[in-house]
């Protein structure tokens, strides 16, 4: 990665979706790379810094999502000055909720302060920054800052703020062990407020009611601004340190999650990993459906152990707000808790867990469960009877799937498949067995498993809420790749092998319809490998599609 001084002038573009805003991807400044993370730098530090001990402490680390917290403060601010307050007598409030671990360390409420404070001081003349019963308070009139404590000295301060004719925004951080603000802690007119929280319902849900608050959810950093996070934090030792410091960070970001308050440092990963796998253990197996596909809050009122193995995602209701709902918060975790689910549930309760799953997590309930499910005879069965050929243009009779021939071809077990880098031990090819990869981003499909008759076949399992989803000559030929590394034998095995990819839909998704081809990366330039490939998908490839619906599931 590449590190540049100097401040980008625009480092992202948003664009409005529903009541606030999201990171436009389609847009890229003068043709260049969007930059995957900014630093501040400040010789005194920050109220709450990435990681102090690791090289951040002074560094004030922003991601696309810290960035667009403040942009939807900014549209807020800039409509309330553009009223007059004739129409809004305040910008409105704000509840800024994040995964615990992040949002802190992510620096969001630090960086609030870092924009408030550049903000034209003609139009905002303070800002506040609380954390508990602590305050302290930036006039900027006169370049001064002072602490107050306590809940009622800070409102009586606040109070004479207003009173002289000051206008100014409050930053609420709510502290660890939660104390949420007064519902009449900021001024009633001329003053903005957002709290900054854990999703812990009773941080903020009085104060959210009574002020009839919006709320803006921040996802999890991705592996990109975590390595980037990595790279900046260990920018003076030569590559092969850096390498070493991010493969380690990988690691902790595979079993606990991309939470930067776990992951950076191998003393306070290894207490969080205790922690997760104690969390693991304590959950009951009932439990697990309602804390891991429905997502929401009503998890979190209380103390309960799954906050250590979930991470919150952001989803929009049908007006447009903003909701959270639940993920794994990694993938290890999300497959320890599938496999639970699997051994545990009945087919048709498995199967009405994944119906209803919501929004964002759809794709992720069926990519998690609705592999398993194809174990269970009973499942299998009914599946046969819903089982639609995609048929290519060029194809005029019907192919009847392997899976109808042969009734008993269902895998009965599972196997993982390990992350490739670093090395792997091949394996002999089993029939039978359901191979579920480990690893995200794994090339064409989610999971797979081999019949040997009538022929020799890969049924490839692909859980999608995507209308289509063709492919291309190199995703193909990585699947390929990844098969002959993970398996003795390979290219003998697959010799005469023919191929079917079953597409898996949700009821609330478009179907697909249509066959799903295989493109050139460039059509421009096809190489004769592409071409080889190409016609191998179109000649011994086909494909169906499966949708599962409550009428379905009723059936079984």
């Amino acid at each position: 990665m590449e590190v540049r001084e100097g401040e980008a002038p625009q480092p992202w573009t948003y664009k409005k979706v529903g009541r606030t805003l999201e990171k436009d991807d389609a847009v890229q400044q003068s043709g260049e790379a969007t930059p995957v993370l900014m630093v501040l730098t400040s010789d005194k530090g920050w109220p709450y810094t990435m990681n102090a001990p690791h090289g951040a402490g002074n560094d004030l680390c922003v991601n696309c999502e810290v960035e667009r917290e403040w942009r939807i403060v900014k549209r807020d601010l800039t409509k309330w000055f553009s009223s007059h307050g004739k129409k809004k007598p305040s910008p409105l409030p704000r509840v800024l909720i994040g995964t615990p671990g992040i949002g802190k360390s992510m620096n969001a409420g630090s960086y609030l302060l870092y924009r408030l404070l550049h903000y034209d001081a003609e139009k905002l003349q303070v800002v506040v920054h609380c954390f508990g019963s602590t305050m302290y308070v930036f006039d900027k009139t006169t370049r001064t800052v002072k602490k107050y404590m306590g809940e009622i000295i800070s409102e009586s301060v606040l109070d004479g703020l207003w009173q002289r004719g000051m206008k100014g925004y409050i930053i609420y951080d709510v502290a660890k062990k939660g104390t949420p603000p007064d519902t009449g802690f900021a001024p009633s007119t001329g003053w903005g407020m957002i709290v900054v929280s854990s999703p812990k319902v009773s941080n903020y849900d009085e104060w959210e009611k009574q002020l009839k608050a919006s709320r803006v959810i921040m996802n999890c950093p991705d592996e990109k601004e975590v390595k980037a996070m990595c790279a900046w934090m260990k920018r003076g030792l030569d590559k092969d340190e850096q390498a070493e410091y991010w493969k380690m960070v990988e690691k902790h970001m595979e079993k606990v999650g991309p939470i930067p308050r776990h992951i950076f440092d191998e003393k306070i990963y290894k207490d969080r990993l205790g922690a997760v796998d104690g969390a693991f253990l304590a959950i009951k197996p009932t439990d697990f459906g309602k804390n891991f596909t429905l997502g929401g809050e009503e998890k979190w009122y209380s103390e309960d152990p799954c906050h250590k193995l979930v991470k919150i995602v952001r989803a929009r209701t049908e007006e447009g707000a903003e909701v959270f709902l639940n993920a794994s918060i990694s993938a290890d975790i999300g497959f320890r808790i599938a496999d639970r689910l699997a051994k545990k549930m009945a087919t048709k309760d498995l199967l009405l867990l994944i119906l209803r799953s919501r929004g964002a997590l759809v794709s992720r309930a069926l990519e998690k469960l609705g592999l398993r499910v194809f174990m269970r005879g009973e499942f299998f069965s009914a599946l046969l009877k819903e089982l639609n050929e995609l048929r290519s243009s060029e194809r005029h009779e019907a192919q009847y799937s392997v899976l109808k021939v042969n009734h008993q071809g269902h895998p009965t077990r599972t196997a993982g498949l390990k992350e490739l880098q670093g090395g792997v031990t091949r394996i002999p090819m089993e029939y039978g067995v359901l191979y579920l990869p480990a690893v995200q981003n794994f090339p064409l499909v989610d999971g797979f498993f081999f019949v040997n008759s009538p022929r020799r076949t890969l049924v490839g399992l692909q859980m999608t809420t995507a209308s289509a989803h063709h492919t291309t000559t190199s995703t193909v030929w990585q699947l390929v790749e990844h098969l002959a590394k993970y398996f003795k034998g390979w290219k003998k095995l697959s010799r005469d092998m023919s191929w079917e990819i079953v597409y898996i839909k949700h009821a609330f998704r478009k179907n697909i319809k249509k066959w799903q081809r295989c493109d050139y990366v460039n059509p421009r330039n096809k190489n004769e490998d592409e071409k080889e490939i190409v016609a191998f998908w179109d000649g011994k490839v086909h494909q169906y599609q499966f949708v599962l619906t409550t009428d379905f599931v009723n059936k079984i």
